[in-house]
C-alpha cells in the first residue's frame, strides 16, 4: 500500500470512530416519552401520588431520558380500563388495582387483596421474597403485560352504611359498592353488589342508588364526605393489605435500555412503598380527629354472627372459584401457605407487642 494509500486508509478508520463516538452519544442522550394512566381521578391522594412520584423520581434518575406523563380518569375517560390500554399499547404503564380485571382475568383478583389474607407486611413478604412476583407475572404475561406492586393501603375499614347491621338479615337486599372477591362474598350473602368510580361514589350514596360503600379509611374517606349520609362506619375484614399495581406494556419495556428499566423498577418500588406510608399517615392524623370533629360517626364492627357467615361464604365461595382454574388455585395456595408461616411472626411481633401495650 502506498503513502496516499495509508493516509486515507487512517482518515477512514478516523471518521469511522467518530461517527461511532456520535452515534453512542446521541443513544446516550435519547429522550424516551412514555404516557401512564390511572384509574384515579387527579385530587385522589395519596393514589394518584403514586403515579405522579413515580414520574418525577424516573425523571431525575434518568437526568431527563424518560419522561412519563400521567393521565388521571378525567382525562382518558376509562377508569377500569387501564388494563386494555396497557396491553393494547394506547398508554406505556397504568396504575390501578388487579382485582378490577376479575372478569377478564380470574387469576389477577389474588394480587391486590384477598378477605380475611394477608397484612400489608406479610403481603409484600410473600411478593418480594415468597414467590408472589413470579406468580404474577406468570399470570399477566398472556396479556402482555408486567405487573408491579404500586403501593398499600394497608387494612381497609369495612364501610359506611346508611343502617346498622346487627344480623345476617341487614344485608339482604343491601345496595353496596364493594369490589373483588368481597363484593361475591356479600352477593351470595343477599347484597346486591355494585363497582362504580371514585368521582361517583358520594353522589350514588346521597341519593340512594347504594345503601352502603368500602373505600379505604379515614384519612382518604373523610374527605370524600361518606359520613355526612352513611354514619355507621365499620371496621374492616375484606381487604386486610390491598396492593394497587403498575402496569407495563412488555414491548415498551423491552425497548427501554437496560439502564432505564432499572431506573424505573427501582423507582416503582420506591413510589410503591411511599404511598403506604403515606396512607398509613393520612389514617392516623384523621382517625385521631374522629371523636371531636365528626361526632356523628359511629364506629361499629361487625357482630359475630355476620363475621361467621362472611368466613363461611368466603371458604364455599374459594372452592367453587378454584375448580378448573389450576393458576388460581396455585396462586391461592401459594398465598395460604406463606400467610401461616408469616402469621406466627406476626402475633408474636405486632400483635402481642400491642396487646401488651395498649
Amino acid at each position: 500500500m502506498n503513502i496516499l494509500g495509508r493516509k486515507s486508509t487512517k482518515v477512514l478508520v478516523a471518521a469511522a470512530l467518530l461517527a461511532g463516538l456520535s452515534s453512542a452519544s446521541y443513544a446516550a442522550e435519547k429522550v424516551y416519552k412514555w404516557k401512564l394512566a390511572t384509574t384515579w381521578g387527579p385530587t385522589l391522594s395519596p393514589f394518584i401520588d403514586a403515579p405522579k412520584n413515580l414520574a418525577k423520581m424516573v425523571k431525575k434518575m434518568s437526568n431527563g431520558r424518560l419522561i412519563i406523563r400521567v393521565d388521571a380518569s378525567n382525562k382518558h375517560k376509562s377508569a377500569f380500563g387501564i388494563l386494555d390500554m396497557v396491553k393494547g399499547g394506547q398508554y406505556d404503564m397504568g396504575h390501578s388495582a388487579s382485582y378490577y380485571w376479575k372478569g377478564k382475568d380470574i387469576n389477577t383478583l389474588p394480587f391486590t387483596t384477598m378477605p380475611f389474607g394477608m397484612t400489608a407486611v406479610e403481603q409484600y413478604g410473600w411478593f418480594y421474597y415468597g414467590g408472589g412476583m413470579d406468580l404474577m407475572q406468570k399470570t399477566y404475561k398472556k396479556h402482555k403485560v408486567l405487573s408491579f406492586p404500586g403501593g398499600n393501603t394497608g387494612n381497609q375499614m369495612g364501610g359506611w352504611f346508611r343502617k346498622e347491621i346487627n344480623s345476617v338479615d341487614d344485608l339482604k337486599g343491601l345496595k353496596m359498592r364493594i369490589p373483588g372477591f368481597a363484593g361475591e362474598i356479600m352477593a351470595a350473602l343477599g347484597s346486591t353488589v355494585t363497582n362504580i368510580p371514585s368521582g361517583e361514589l358520594y353522589t350514588s350514596l346521597e341519593r340512594g342508588t347504594i345503601d352502603a360503600l368500602e373505600w379505604v379509611g379515614p384519612g382518604m374517606d373523610i374527605k370524600m364526605g361518606f359520613h355526612k349520609v352513611a354514619p355507621y362506619y365499620y371496621t374492616g375484614w375484606h381487604e386486610p393489605g390491598t396492593e394497587l399495581q403498575f402496569l407495563v406494556n412488555q414491548k415498551k419495556m423491552a425497548k427501554l435500555p437496560k439502564d432505564l428499566q432499572e431506573i424505573l423498577k427501582s423507582a416503582i418500588k420506591l413510589s410503591a412503598y411511599d404511598m403506604y406510608v403515606q396512607n398509613y399517615h393520612m389514617s392516623g392524623v384523621a382517625w385521631a380527629k374522629i371523636g371531636s370533629d365528626y361526632p356523628n360517626i359511629k364506629i361499629k364492627t361487625f357482630p359475630k354472627s355476620v363475621m361467621d357467615a362472611m368466613k363461611t361464604a368466603n371458604k364455599k365461595l374459594l372452592v367453587e372459584k378454584t375448580k378448573g382454574q389450576p393458576l388460581l388455585k396455585e396462586i391461592l395456595d401459594s398465598q395460604a401457605a406463606y400467610q401461616s408461616k408469616a402469621r406466627e411472626w406476626t402475633k408474636m411481633s405486632d400483635y402481642l407487642y400491642l396487646q401488651d401495650n395498649l
